[in-house]
This record gives structure tokens, sequence and C-alpha cells, in this order.
């Protein structure tokens, strides 16, 4: 049997027809940039996330860095991020001008540990990024009471996330802003590179807005040294056909998230947790296994996709070596990068591909 580690043809088939309209829709307008598809879009999403601002953008890394921006985080600053987390995260605010501090994660979570998260606050300090890191919340009553104590922002990072609970609150509602990512193999994905921020703050919206649009708050007229990054009305329709399915994306995830969980008895193998606070939405499932390698070839030879997320931390990587960084400084970040290994997550997965993969690793 062959089993990828992502497809996306159970979805597109049966949204074939929606995804269709809503091409030619777009074409038939003749209008691309900041128009009606745009807007309808935003006011669902913001509707779906229970938040009153949406604004549409490029991609996921712009989403994040935009919010930032508009609340004036730049030269000279820090922002507190996990050590255990896709590298956009960081290079939001390296792109900002700012210093990325990275804090560790628990490891049985994989997400930010708030109690380690004040030992590396400093008078720098402005904001804190946390990550729904694979579709887990992150413990947000602990990291808000953290940033009310320090006066600090907070910048969600939901691009993994959409439609995750804490507490059952959705993620990208806690903080001042929240950027999502909406790339091809995201929960809620478009056919290209899109992303949104989102925040209850009118004024910080407006702003996130223009600086994403050169700057301007109408055309001409430049109140700021602002980027190109508007979601684009194709992607926009698109994103539009695939919201109403998502909340029954979601439910399959966790329901193949609950076989694995379930079925999988191998003692070799380390299972995630989920907290019982947290309704998690699987975008990644992510196992540990200290012969990470051996079983990945175990899997990749029965037919099984996998995928290591992420194989190199960024305090390893080769662009941030002007922090100064070593091997063993951030331990769990290190010790997650070389045991994880990610299973089959999908929309539309059989329950004999998954009751395969769930024997494959038994056998191992």
């Amino acid at each position: 049997m062959k089993i990828p580690f992502v497809s996306f043809l159970p979805m597109e088939r049966e949204l074939d027809k929606e995804l269709r309209e809503a091409f030619n829709r777009v074409f038939e307008s003749s209008w691309y940039i900041e128009g009606k598809e745009d807007e309808t879009f935003e006011k669902a999403f913001a509707e779906y996330c229970g938040i009153k601002y949406c604004i549409g953008v490029g991609n996921g890394l712009d989403a994040l860095m935009l919010a930032l921006k508009a609340l004036g985080i730049g030269e000279g600053d820090e922002v507190i991020v996990p050590s255990n987390t896709y590298i956009a995260t960081a290079l939001a605010v390296t792109y900002v001008g700012a210093t990325p501090v990275f804090s560790e994660p628990r490891i049985e979570t994989f997400n930010i540990n708030p109690e380690l998260i004040e030992a590396v606050i400093t008078e720098r300090t402005k904001a804190i990024m946390p990550v729904h890191l694979y579709g887990q919340a992150c413990e947000m009553d602990s990291i808000m009471e953290i940033a009310r104590k320090h006066n600090l922002k907070v910048v969600e990072d939901c691009a993994q996330a959409h439609g995750a609970t804490y507490k059952g609150q959705k993620v990208g509602t806690f903080g001042d802003a929240a950027g999502f990512s909406f790339y091809p193999g995201k929960n809620l994905g478009a056919l290209g590179d899109a992303g949104a921020t989102v925040t209850n703050d009118e004024e910080l919206a407006k702003k996130i807005r223009a600086l994403g649009n050169y700057g301007s708050d109408y055309k001409y007229h430049h109140i700021y040294k602002g980027n190109n990054s508007r979601l684009d009305e194709m992607q926009a329709a698109f994103l539009s056909a695939k919201l109403p399915l998502l909340d029954k994306m979601n439910e399959e995830r966790r329901r193949i998230a609950d076989r694995y969980l379930n079925g999988i008895k191998n003692k070799k193998v380390i299972l995630p947790f989920v907290s019982s606070d947290c309704v998690p939405v699987w975008h990644i499932f992510g196992i540990r296994c200290e012969d990470r390698e051996a079983l990945e070839k175990h899997l990749n030879d029965a037919g099984i996709g996998t995928n290591k997320h992420y194989p190199i931390p960024m305090h390893l990587q080769e662009c941030y070596k002007d922090l100064e960084f070593k091997q063993g400084d951030f331990s769990i970040a290190e010790e997650i990068s070389k045991s994880e290994l990610s299973l089959p997550m999908y929309y539309g997965m059989t329950d004999e591909e998954i009751g395969y993969v769930v024997e494959s690793i038994n056998l191992f």
C-alpha cells in the first residue's frame, strides 16, 4: 500500500465545483487585488475566529511581520519566540529589525514552556510570540499573565492551528494580534501563498492594512514606509470556498489522531501529549523515536510517507550564526529536532490506510 505524507486530492474532489466557480467568478470580474472576494473572506474568517478584524496579506510570514511592525517593534528590541518552531517565526522578528530570543518548549507538547519565559525577559523585551505548533494551542492563560506583568505585547503564531481552541477559546484571539498562514498544506490552505493578520484593535488593524499596502491609507497617500503584502482576489475566493469545510476537515484530523493515539502500542515510540485544556486540529501528528532514522526507513519501505519537523533547530541554522549559539544551548529543541517524525495526516485518509500506518509502526 502507498500512503503519501499528505494529499489534497480528497478535499479538492469534494470542493471541485466550488473551487472552479471561485476561479470563474474572479476571472470574469477582471478584478484581482483588493476587491469583493478579499472583503468577503476577511469578514468570514474574522467571524470564524471570533475576532473583530482580519487583514488579508501575502503569506504567513508577512502576517507576523506586519503585526510586529504595526506594534512599533523594531531596532534594538527583543521578541521571545520558542526555540522549537518553523523559522518563519524568528524571521518575522528579524525583518522588523528586532532580535529573536529563544525560549525552550515543553518536550511533551512541543510548545513554548511558560515556566521558562520570564528567565529570558530583559529591559529590551517588547513582545512574546507563542506558536501553536502542529495545531495544539499554547498555555495562553500563563503567557498572557506574564505579558501583563511585564507590559509586553503578544503576537500569536497561528500558522498551523486554524480552529484550535484553548479552554474553549479559539487561538488568535488572546494576544494583541495573530498571524495565520494559508500555505496550501495548512488546515485551511489556499492554492498558492496567502496569509492573514487578525486583531480586536481597530487602530492596529488600520495600521496593519496600511503597512501591507505600501504604507498607504488611501491611494497615493503614504503615511508609513510600508510593504507590498496583500491577499489577492483569486486566493481569497478559493479560501472562501474552503472555509465552510474547515471544521469538518479538522474533525476528521482529530479522528485520525485518535486512531493513532489509541492504536500505536510500540514502546519505542513516544506519542504526542494532548492537554485537557486544548482541542487540537492536528496540522502535524508528530511522534518521537530515539531510532528515528530506522523507523523512517521502515515506514518509507512500507510505502508510508513521512516528514521531519524540524531537523535543524533555529539556533543552529546558518542564517542565525550571528547570534553565536552552539550545540547544547537549547537541548530540548535539539532533542525534538533529532527524534521527531511526522506521520501521514490529511483529510480523506481511509480507515484501511490509517490502520496500515498503525500496524506498520507496531511492527517496527
